[in-house]
């Protein structure tokens, strides 16, 4: 089986808020599927997005409680093409109202940095040179 397409869909208290910030950090917005309770935000063109629901929106689409921003139910990673990028993307968030939840990290082969968004989701931001994966 092989995936063609992924849409993480996280509970947000303000759409147009959610919307402002990401467009900050660079993404576009795919309309078709935006509006007063979505913000669909393209992270790759045709294959990959993040659909910010309003929390009453979101509730509709499951019958567990939503988490709490003081709760952690999971880490979200994203690959971007370099260490500059990495920094960058943390550092344009922290400004529009995100904050850091940890420290950067350099493995050699892989550079991480991470923040949290305007709701608390967390976003682990990396750039991996495979090129220089240790080998045993």
């Amino acid at each position: 089986m092989k995936i063609n397409q992924i849409y993480v869909n996280l509970p947000v208290k303000d759409v147009q808020k959610t919307r402002e910030f990401w467009t900050k950090l660079g993404f576009s917005i795919n309309e078709q599927f935006s509006d007063e309770k979505a913000v669909s935000v393209v992270m790759k063109e045709d294959h990959i997005y993040a659909m910010f629901l309003n929390e009453e929106f979101f509730k509709t689409f499951t019958n567990r409680p939503i988490a709490k921003g003081d709760t952690t139910q999971t880490l979200l990673a994203i690959g971007v093409d370099s260490r500059e990028e990495v920094d960058n993307m943390v550092k344009t968030a922290v400004e529009n109202g995100g904050s850091k939840y940890s420290e950067p990290q350099d493995h050699g082969w892989m550079y991480q940095n991470a923040f949290s968004d305007l709701n608390g989701h967390q976003w682990e931001v990396m750039f991996a040179d495979m090129s220089k994966l240790p080998t045993e």
